[in-house]
């Protein structure tokens, strides 16, 4: 009995380095997530409140403001398209990633410099990755208008505008940002996978298809709710790759980047913090998908 006190006991020292950097930790943690905190505390002002403390009063009056629009902006239009952009990336993030993935598990003549030009738009700066894209439509643009003319089909040339637009360019944009975060943890996880599990299958007259749906994909799953998250939330509130590829309409991120320097009440905290939430439940959803996949396989398992 006192040896298992004096192993508690010295179980319960700590090191004086140990607080310093918990402390450290906290205020990195503070720094992070202070700033969050404070625009989520705000958007719960009054109908007198400004845009800094001491709040005045505590309602949902600018969620209502914010409900009617703001200005001239139309911001639930500006919603929409971040929401729908933002899906069609994380569905051709996660099917582009997955299949990598499987093409990467055997070595093929110039895989390595597949991979490098994958993931080198990440060091890339995301400006210049903007503007390489919208430079490149803009050529495009002119080839389509310089063809129709050359053909003949004036009244095309003059009802022509762009080919620019939230599925062409701007997905473009997005993927050039989702695309390598996603390539990344697939190879990390096939390069854990056992094979011996799909040989298991083939040699009880599973097809390929079989395998995949039936063994492999089960195994990746959570992995797979880890892509898609990654490609929904860097979708849905990137700017700069967003800003010069865009075309004529913006989504809510460039919206709300615009509207700081014009709009002086905590309606622009109300939006902050409804955009901010949708982020959160796309996690927290992904993380109860998690969950519910990897019991679902320990009770498969155990049966």
């Amino acid at each position: 009995m006192a040896a298992t006190r004096l192993n508690l006991k010295h179980r319960e020292r700590r090191p004086a380095s140990f607080y310093w950097l918990a402390l450290m930790f906290g205020l990195f943690v503070l720094f992070l997530y202070g700033p969050v905190i404070t625009i989520f505390i705000l958007s719960f002002q009054g109908p007198e409140g400004g845009l800094t403390f001491p709040m005045r009063g505590v309602s949902l009056h600018w969620f209502a403001v914010l409900r009617q629009g703001v200005g001239d902006i139309d911001i639930w239009a500006a919603f929409g398209r971040s929401v729908r952009l933002a899906a069609v990336v994380t569905v051709l993030t996660v099917l582009f990633s997955v299949a990598a993935g499987l093409a990467f598990r055997k070595r093929f003549r110039g895989d390595t410099a597949v991979f490098y030009v994958s993931v080198a738009s990440l060091i890339m700066p995301s400006i210049i990755v903007s503007l390489g894209i919208g430079l490149t439509f803009r050529l495009l643009d002119n080839c389509v208008k310089y063809l129709a003319g050359a053909w003949g089909h004036q009244s095309f040339v003059d009802n022509y505008t762009t080919s620019m637009g939230l599925y062409t360019s701007a997905l473009g944009a997005h993927l050039t940002w989702t695309l390598p975060f996603g390539l990344l943890v697939m190879f990390a996880v096939f390069n854990r996978f056992n094979p011996a599990y799909e040989e298991a299958a083939r040699d009880l007259g599973a097809s390929p298809w079989q395998s995949f749906r039936h063994v492999v994909l089960p195994i990746i799953g959570p992995s797979v709710i880890g892509v898609g998250m990654f490609g929904f939330t860097l979708s849905w509130d990137e700017i700069a790759r967003t800003s010069q590829a865009i075309g004529d309409q913006n989504t809510l991120p460039l919206e709300l980047q615009g509207l700081t320097t014009s709009v002086t009440t905590p309606v622009i905290y109300a939006l902050g913090t409804m955009t901010t939430m949708l982020s959160l439940t796309v996690m927290v959803v992904g993380l109860l998908t998690v969950q519910w996949l990897s019991r679902r396989r320990s009770r498969a398992l155990a049966g």
